[in-house]
């Protein structure tokens, strides 16, 4: 199995080393990455879809409802269905979604998909609801991706972030790895992460870090992401310290999504900014802001399940709004079905009929 180290120079290296003295020049130097990882799939018909799919997402909002011949900007893959940790707020942790089958993203049907959509696409995403790395073969999903010049990304919860797993993303061409830690210490972190062991997933940071300065390469970016929940918000600075002794290349602190937030839960933190929900004057908790009846989601990407199930997004998580599958008919059949255009048109309507897009801030 061959993989193509994504070109990188050893230059940029050298300037990350320089330029991390303060957070404002990191900061520049990741948005120069960014851009210089970025400017090695740019195409002219990756342009001219993009901008007519935000045309056609413009006229929707306007009363106009015109999909014809457009194709996605990102999709997200399921490389596998199911997880090794027993995460409390995820269906798949609780076996919810898990009663299924366990399924592995066939890798034919992925490079068929993938032939398919490289014209146009700009970024697979190589995860959905399940730990992608169960899938063995994910160097080589993401090898091929890359090979057809398209952005790649992966998120994981670390705990089969190996040695020899790190060494091989990193010569997949992978350009954004994500990693959750969820806590600075082993009873914080497997408070959430049911299952899980810290410093496992540490070392698998670490070691991704130590191959990317072997082969000298710039990817993948290393994203360090935190649910921010009441019994870990006490360690924000703490995970800032950790993150940075780890060599990550960025943290995150990212909102909690709940089920059954509207007469509280334990996990709600109190800290405004990191919060998704407010209380009302009813004691109910609701989302934060207005939820207008669109969604961008829905002309820019979509999601394939691990059984090759086309979704309309990441919040479908029991495949309720199947559009097709990929391994019947062509995605763009699938992606262009009757079903999936009067979901569009449905979501321009009223948005809160579905109760999935409830619990949704996105515009």
């Amino acid at each position: 199995m061959k993989f193509k180290i994504l070109e990188s120079n050893s230059l940029l290296c050298l300037l990350k080393s320089f330029l991390a003295e303060t957070k404002t020049m990191l900061y520049i130097f990741h948005t120069i990455i960014r851009l210089f990882i970025s400017i090695n799939y740019i195409t002219f018909k990756k342009i001219q879809n993009s901008i007519l799919v935000g045309f056609s997402y413009f006229l929707s909002r306007i009363g106009v409802l015109t999909f014809k011949g457009l194709s996605p900007t990102f999709v997200s893959v399921e490389t596998a269905n199911y997880c090794n940790l027993n995460c409390p707020q995820c269906p798949v942790g609780l076996r919810e979604v898990g009663k299924l089958d366990r399924l592995r993203f066939d890798l034919v049907l992925y490079k068929k998909t993938i032939d398919e959509l490289k014209p146009t696409l700009q970024h697979v995403i190589l995860y959905f609801q399940g730990e992608p790395l169960l899938n063995r073969q994910l160097p080589e999903f993401i090898s091929y991706a890359h090979n057809a010049r398209i952005y790649t990304s992966t998120s994981t919860n670390g705990q089969l972030l190996t040695d020899d797993m790190a060494k091989l993303l990193v010569l997949s061409g992978l350009d954004k790895l994500i990693v959750s830690v969820d806590g600075a210490t082993q009873e914080t972190y497997e408070s959430y992460r049911v299952g899980g062991n810290l410093e496992r997933t540490l070392e698998g940071i670490r070691q991704t870090v130590r191959w990317k300065k072997e082969f000298k390469s710039v990817t993948p970016l290393i994203e360090v992401q935190f649910i921010v929940f009441k019994n870990n918000e006490h360690q924000l600075t703490d995970m800032k310290r950790l993150v940075t002794s780890l060599g990550a290349d960025k943290l995150t602190f990212k909102t909690a999504q709940l089920y059954d937030y509207e007469n509280g839960s334990q996990f709600l933190t109190s800290i405004n900014k990191y919060a998704r929900y407010i209380k009302g004057n009813d004691g109910k908790y609701r989302l934060k802001g207005a939820q207008p009846n669109r969604c961008w989601r829905l002309w820019s990407g979509a999601v394939v399940n691990a059984s090759g199930t086309v979704l309309p997004c990441c919040f479908d998580k029991e495949s309720e709004f199947s559009f097709g599958n990929v391994g019947k008919k062509s995605f763009s059949e699938v992606w262009h079905t009757k079903k999936a255009s009067d979901f569009r048109a449905n979501i321009l309507q009223n948005r809160k009929q579905f109760e999935m897009c409830r619990n949704c801030t996105s515009k």
